[in-house]
């Protein structure tokens, strides 16, 4: 018959598809519950404030329309919406798609069992493939793994996170609107249960079973898989316990399938008496906390309490007095095997000969460790007891104080069977790798042996004593052929003739007198010594090697560990040499990887390789976590050594009395430096044999990136700003040093010069700098922060726009008399001076805390223009083709736009496109953009609003003047007004609204300019007013920072002042 996981069959290749793609599920789930954004928990005032307008769970459903209407009546919240969206679509996203990858594996398998059924696969059923071993397993498997991803999605991803996310995902994405989109599945599927991990809890009615439930399973399918569990031994590991007492752990793999898969028919829980009877006689008989999938425990004393035949059965097992008899064994092993233990790891002690002799002593000091570690750590680990549960307490208790339970001596067990157990391996692999040489070398040995003795016996050697006997010489010369003609291969036969040989060789010793010859017994117990020594190494097998990690599992501690993990520190903070067992106890937990990855492997999935590289990082954090202290502990020596050395211990001179020398012995304190340095040496000698350890798939190697992870993070400094993060820090200071109220930009020179010293501040060689430092991402990260500085700025200043100018009457009393006064825009306005001055004098009040606002928005302008600036130097530089591709990409996909939009039957990116988007994050970091150009917020018609930065920018014309050589500087350090960063903020402001009022708030300055040149000549003024040059300046500067033709600006003023204008200066 055809072998079930035969890559020709496609019955058996499916289902193990179907469980190889629930194994990466799961750890995709895992890895993402690290993951969740805190803003959808909601858990402070300042979150639900800020963003609980716009998160919402599937209430959102009831009426979309009602909420995005809300939305859209606000600009501050649609702006906020935006950039939530923009920060967080990537990962709302891939929890989308992990929770469909759920949804799609039930599917999957409710058609694989459909496809059975109705005879899609030849010659295979249901039956015939619960008969098959390896359909067996998998089928049970399958069934488990959905069970198990349920539980970790409610444990780790609560319900009302999961419709946060979802509702978001839905909000935001595109693809929701796709015919093949089963979003309602989903979400029918993974809506809350009403389950929190929280401690104290209540558990919700009926669950987990109505979760279970949502959607249905072929019910023949359970029952027959549960069938199966209960009846047989599907993993064939009772062959690995032989020893009664280890059973319970011989099927707790399957006992933890039994109790997940249990919950798909809650019935048997409920109301099966016997059945429920016989599961607990089989499986929790002397235990009742199980580890159901990578150290995820359950205390079913807990988990079964709804259930009336479950709670019965297991009655018995949590009987007081059963509780004491298992706590009672389990401490006289756990005393017993770690004596045991100690004296096989003594220097010497495991040769081989002893171990290849002692091979099933070993294997039973090794199962009664494992059992009995296992047994401990789940039935005393605090995350299986509810404190709240007085019953659970008084079964903790009681086995605490029945154990004996130390958790250093605990510790200290699982150290010793974790390098017991690396040694044997060990030396079991180089057996096994050696076997066939070493047999082949004693074979020979033995038959030379043989030879040289029929030589001896024909007359011809010279040995002493020996006279010529031809029987013997013909005996011995076929014994020798015999021992030539053993057969590796047949390794059964070959022992069974090897041993008849022994046997003649004691015979022929006996038969024929040759004990008086010494050098003949020699010759002929060297012989038998290796033969025996071929029976040995005939017997090394690599079942032993099998036995042992089957054993040796440890994946019931991968969460467990942790509560170790300052034993462990302690332990080498005081005794260095625990680096060494260290080693092997983090190789032993590396094992535990062999559980998800057996079946992606067989499958040979493409996912290998990222669930392989999750639980290899999950570990490899643990052990920096663990191995942290070590860097601590050898600074702490050291500083000790060095204070030592400099304070206590005196130089010895070069010639000393020699009743001084007592004085200079210093005994004591030479003592204390000593064993301080044998302590580093020993740190060392820990971290050499650490720094090529393979963890899962991970080299542990040189201390890679051990100086930053999430378990040892970047120390917290005390803060000297609002920042939190490194970058904030470097922001705020550079924003400090080019203020524009202490320093001038001067454009030309791209250089920031102080105000009162006029000494250089700061130039664009610090962006050069914090990029040869920070790298393009540090820079990036940088101009990415200033641009959400700016979109604060900004949302800011349109709050304070509605406060002091909208809702105080005056202001607008002013500006309305002004725009009656100035219209129409073309016309010139009579009595100029006093019409706009005394605008500026009635609304004096408002333009500080303006002037700020726009200074600011100005200034973190200019520093994005420097950070792209250089990093498009640097890309353009380092990267020649990425520029070169990113600026055609960029031109043509712009030439296409604007096709479009000439033509609209040209095509356009979709929205569900991401093209734009994707293109514009990779233009930014290359630096291909222009800042000014950038919608930083939307927003809705504010009134006046032209005629406000009018009047604005006049008011501010009289504190500055132009110098030739420098352009338009202050005219007062007191009064402090720096011209570029005025000039970009206010660019920038226009920018975000509608271009009408751009193109109204340049019709005011031509108005204001020809209005003040028209009333100059009336009154044959010779000079040109500063404030007419102050205005012509900026519509200069503006056509030149916005690259606009210098038409835009001779539509308001003639052209003839802007030649008359150039003269003068």
């Amino acid at each position: 018959m055809l072998d079930f996981l035969a890559e020709n069959n496609l019955c058996g290749q499916a289902i193990l598809r179907i469980v190889s793609c629930g194994n990466a599920i799961i750890a995709e789930l895992l890895r993402l519950s690290e993951f969740i954004p805190a803003v959808f928990r909601l858990k402070d005032r300042a979150d639900q404030q800020k963003y609980g307008d716009i998160i919402f769970d599937f209430s959102y459903f009831k009426g979309p329309e009602l909420w995005e209407s809300k939305l859209e009546a606000k600009p501050e919240l649609q702006d906020l919406d935006e950039e939530f969206r923009e920060n967080n679509i990537e990962i709302v996203t891939r929890f989308y798609l992990a929770f469909q990858s759920v949804h799609k594996y039930i599917v999957d398998l409710n058609r694989y069992l459909d496809d059975l059924n109705e005879g899609v696969y030849i010659q295979q059923t249901l039956e015939t493939v619960l008969l098959n071993e390896d359909g067996k397993q998998l089928l049970c498997e399958a069934l488990y793994l959905y069970g198990v991803m349920l539980l970790v999605i409610d444990q780790k991803i609560e319900g009302e996170i999961r419709e946060r996310m979802l509702v978001s995902y839905y909000r935001y994405s595109a693809a929701r609107s796709s015919a093949d989109s089963n979003m309602d599945d989903i979400c029918k599927l993974l809506r809350s249960t009403g389950y929190s991990s929280q401690p104290g809890a209540k558990r919700p009615p009926n669950y987990p079973e109505s979760y279970f439930q949502r959607v249905p399973v072929n019910e023949t399918f359970i029952s027959m898989v549960i069938g199966r569990l209960r009846s047989d031994d599907i993993y064939n590991q009772v062959s690995a316990y032989p020893l009664p007492e280890h059973r319970s752990t011989a099927l707790a793999n399957q006992a933890a399938m039994l109790y997940v898969i249990l919950y798909f028919e809650p019935s048997i829980l409920h109301t099966h008496q016997a059945k429920m009877r016989e599961i607990v006689d089989k499986y929790f008989p002397d235990n009742w906390v199980i580890s159901i999938y990578m150290g995820i425990t359950v205390n079913l004393a807990d988990a079964w309490e709804p259930y009336k035949a479950a709670k019965t059965a297991l009655n018995n097992t949590l009987d007081l007095s059963n509780v004491k008899e298992q706590a009672s064994r389990y401490a006289t092993v756990s005393e017993r095997v770690r004596v045991q233990v100690q004296q096989f790891l003594k220097e010497g002690y495991l040769r081989e000969e002893m171990v290849l002799d002692n091979i099933p002593r070993l294997l039973n000091c090794l199962r009664d460790c494992n059992v009995a570690i296992r047994w401990l750590m789940l039935h005393t680990a605090d995350s299986a007891y509810d404190p709240n549960n007085k019953r659970l307490r008084q079964i903790k208790d009681q086995i605490l104080t029945d154990s004996k339970y130390n958790p250093k001596i605990l510790f200290q067990l699982l150290l010793d069977t974790a390098q017991f157990e690396f040694i044997l391996k060990e030396m079991f692999k180089q057996m096994l790798s050696e076997k066939q040489a070493k047999w082949e070398h004693y074979k020979k040995e033995g038959s030379e042996r043989m030879t040289e003795l029929a030589d001896v016996f024909s007359g011809v050697k010279p040995l002493t004593r020996v006279e010529k006997n031809e029987n013997l010489q013909a005996w011995f010369r076929e014994i020798s052929k015999q021992i030539l003609s053993l057969n590796y291969d047949d390794s059964t036969a070959a022992g069974r003739k090897t041993v008849q040989l022994i046997q003649a060789l004691e015979e022929v010793q006996e038969f024929h007198q040759l004990e008086s010859n010494l050098q003949v017994c020699q010759f002929l117990a060297d012989t038998r010594k290796f033969l025996h020594q071929m029976i040995r190494t005939i017997n090394i097998k690599e079942e032993v090697l099998i036995t042992m990690q089957i054993v040796g599992d440890l994946s019931f501690a991968w969460q467990l560990i942790d509560s170790f993990t300052s034993i462990m520190q302690e332990s080498i903070r005081v005794n260095p040499s625990m680096v060494t067992k260290l080693r092997a106890t983090f190789l032993k937990l590396a094992s535990a990887l062999d559980l998800p990855l057996l079946r992606i492997n067989q499958a040979n999935s493409p996912d290998l390789l990222s669930v392989s590289q999750y639980y290899s990082g999950e570990l490899v954090s643990y052990v920096r976590k663990v191995l942290q202290i070590i860097p601590e502990s050898m600074f702490t020596s050291l500083l000790k050594i060095i204070k030592l050395q400099t304070h206590d211990i005196i130089e010895v001179p070069t010639r000393l009395d020699k009743d001084k020398l007592r004085d200079y012995a210093q005994l004591a304190p030479r003592y204390e430096v000593a064993k301080l340095t044998h302590a580093i040496s020993i740190f060392t000698e820990g971290i050499l044999m650490m720094k090529t350890t393979l963890v899962g798939i991970i080299k542990i190697q040189d201390w890679q990136s051990m100086y930053q992870s999430t378990h040892i993070p970047i120390p917290k400094f005390t803060p000297v700003d609002e920042s939190v993060t490194f970058i904030g820090r470097l922001c705020r200071e550079i924003l400090r040093i080019t203020d524009p109220k202490m320093t001038c930009h001067i454009d030309q020179l791209n250089t920031w010069y102080d105000m009162k010293t006029h000494q250089e501040v700061t130039s664009s060689r610090l962006f050069s700098e914090i990029q040869t430092t920070l790298g393009t991402f540090g820079l990036n990260g940088l101009d990415r922060l200033l641009c959400f500085m700016i979109v604060k700025e900004l949302q800011n200043f349109l709050s304070m726009f509605q406060k002091i100018i909208l809702r105080d009457r005056t202001v607008q009393e002013t500006l309305k008399t002004l725009m009656n006064a100035v219209s129409p825009l073309k016309s010139i306005v009579a009595n100029s001076n006093k019409i706009y001055f005394s605008a500026i004098a009635k609304t004096q009040k408002i333009w500080t805390a303006y002037l700020e606002a726009i200074m600011k928005v100005g200034q973190m302008q200019i520093l994005r223009q420097q950070i792209a600036n250089e990093l498009n130097y640097s890309c353009r530089f380092d990267s020649k083709h990425l520029a070169a591709a990113l600026e055609n990409l960029n031109k043509a996909l712009l030439a296409d736009i604007e096709a479009h939009y000439q033509d609209p039957s040209l095509p356009y990116p979709k929205e569900d496109n991401t093209l734009l988007y994707e293109i514009t994050a990779y233009l930014e970091a290359a630096g291909i953009h222009n800042p000014l150009n950038k919608i930083y917020i939307t927003t809705k018609r504010l009134p006046y609003f032209p005629v406000v930065n009018f009047l604005f920018l006049i008011a501010q014309l009289p504190k500055l003047q132009y110098n030739k050589n420098l352009g338009m500087v202050c005219r007062k350090a007191a009064d402090p007004v720096d011209w570029p960063p005025l000039v970009l903020g206010l660019l920038t402001l226009l920018k975000q609204f509608h271009s009408r009022y751009t193109e109204q708030f340049l019709a005011l300055i031509g108005q204001f300019i020809r209005s003040t040149v028209e009333q100059c000549t009336s009154q044959k003024m010779p000079e040109m007013p500063a404030d007419v040059v102050g205005a012509l300046l900026f519509l200069e500067d503006y056509v030149r920072y916005t690259k606009l033709p210098r038409r835009v600006a001779e539509a308001h003023v003639p052209n003839f002042i802007f030649d008359e204008f150039r003269t003068v200066l």
